[in-house]
């Protein structure tokens, strides 16, 4: 029983497990971890990191491709009280934000335990504590922490999630998710379908194109197509005007560069960009030059559904029609040399959080909406879960630092009050 138990990681029924305390336990070292210590620190609070990949940034490292660049300016993606050099490229490459992640941590001595996976999180009555049990992956063994205050960083994106395409499971070729895509050298000549049209399934499909590789993408949704420069004008609007007059704006200038975008089967939806960025869980496309390969036919679009559905369907371009009938890839792509790319999106590891204000939903993402998400009862609150991007998470530290900064400096005053007594008595 006792190896059993250490071969899962838990200690033997009767063993008492020693707390390791804390002031603050922070979950995840990404962005909004990382941002949430650096700001308690500036604040004289102390905290850990607990952060199950074996570096900070690990999405920046782990799960991304190569040729993946910060979409918006480094302006708009720099982290609380350290702004990108003066000499960075505008658009930071992956390599660069990471080495920035580095140079942040290092900065402002964010600690951090690295190879621990957070199974469970519950709020002790009696002790007054949140107690956090992890595991230790490199060595197996459970860890108990106790602290004040728990803040849940584990951001929006980490476990990968795969669409069921009927066909799939017979395709003799080669199958990628986007997480595990990294370039399109070496696939020139290929024939590749990327399915999804989000952020990462676009640029996967222009890096395919480049590299030389007949590249369908399967558009199975709306989206609104943007440039980096007019969503950094929108960005820089969100702070003057109201979201109806910013969507107004934007949807002018897409309109003159880019065009009737239905034309090459790219719908838009009804809700304005910055208003669906705002309060959905979509994103615009910020294009990185695959809508004039898709002009050109280098990229064949391929809505979902069949083919004779879609050539019908309005506002289609009748050359771009669906390709690939009812995503049958079996049908379609029997030679050895294809592949299929899965640029869809990544989710969350969902830990559990037992609170019962309802902070943490059951997806691991802020069920509240902004800007009453990030506080909850018992010293809770979370970070970057709310889809607001890296500006959000920035904000999201700020204030979490704060109310625990004040409630420390109110429990402090009364305790060097009751020892300023015991000293006169």
């Amino acid at each position: 029983m006792a190896q059993q138990a250490a071969e899962s990681g838990q200690r033997p029924a009767g063993e008492e497990q020693e707390h390791k305390q804390e002031e603050v336990i922070i979950v995840g070292a990404g962005p909004s971890g990382l941002a949430a210590a650096a700001c308690l620190s500036l604040r004289g609070v102390r905290s850990l990191v607990l952060e199950r990949d074996d570096c900070v940034g690990s999405l920046w490292r782990n799960r991304t491709y190569d040729r993946v660049r910060l979409h918006l300016a480094k302006q708009h993606c720099a982290l609380p009280h350290l702004p990108h050099d003066a000499a960075a490229p505008t658009y930071l490459p992956r390599d660069d934000f990471a080495r920035y992640l580095d140079g942040y941590a290092a900065r402002f001595g964010v600690r951090t335990r690295l190879r621990r996976e957070v199974r469970e999180a519950r709020f002790d009555e009696a002790r007054g504590e949140w107690i956090v049990e992890a595991l230790d992956l490199a060595t197996g063994k459970a860890e108990r922490y106790a602290a004040r205050h728990l803040v849940a960083a584990a951001g929006e994106n980490d476990e990968k999630v795969v669409p069921e395409v009927p066909g799939l499971d017979g395709f003799p070729g080669k199958v990628l998710h986007a997480c595990e895509y990294r370039t399109g050298k070496g696939m020139e000549g290929k024939a590749v379908l990327v399915v999804g049209s989000g952020n990462s399934g676009m640029e996967i499909a222009y890096d395919l194109a480049v590299a030389g590789a007949a590249t369908s993408i399967i558009v199975r949704s709306e989206l609104h197509l943007v440039t980096k420069e007019i969503w950094n004008v929108a960005m820089t609007l969100y702070k003057y005007l109201p979201l109806w007059l910013i969507d107004r704006i934007v949807l002018l200038m897409c309109h003159l560069v880019f065009g009737d975008t239905s034309r090459y089967g790219l719908r838009r939806p009804a809700i304005g960009p910055f208003s669906m960025k705002i309060n959905t869980p979509a994103y615009p496309v910020i294009d990185v030059g695959t809508y004039a390969k898709i002009r050109t036919g280098e990229i064949q679009v391929s809505p979902a559904g069949d083919e004779e559905r879609a050539r019908g369907r309005r506002g289609v371009h009748r050359r771009q029609a669906a390709p690939v009938r009812r995503h049958r890839l079996r049908h379609r792509l029997p030679e050895h040399n294809q592949a299929v790319a899965q640029g869809t999106a990544l989710t969350r590891h969902v830990i559990l959080f037992q609170s019962d204000d309802g902070l943490i939903g059951e997806d691991g993402m802020a069920r509240r909406s902004f800007p009453g998400h990030w506080k909850g009862r018992n010293g809770l609150y979370c970070a970057g879960m709310v889809r607001r991007g890296l500006y959000g998470s920035c904000e999201d530290a700020e204030f979490i630092a704060e109310d625990i900064s004040s409630k420390k400096k109110q429990q402090t005053v009364p305790n060097l009050m009751t020892v300023m007594r015991r000293a006169i008595d």
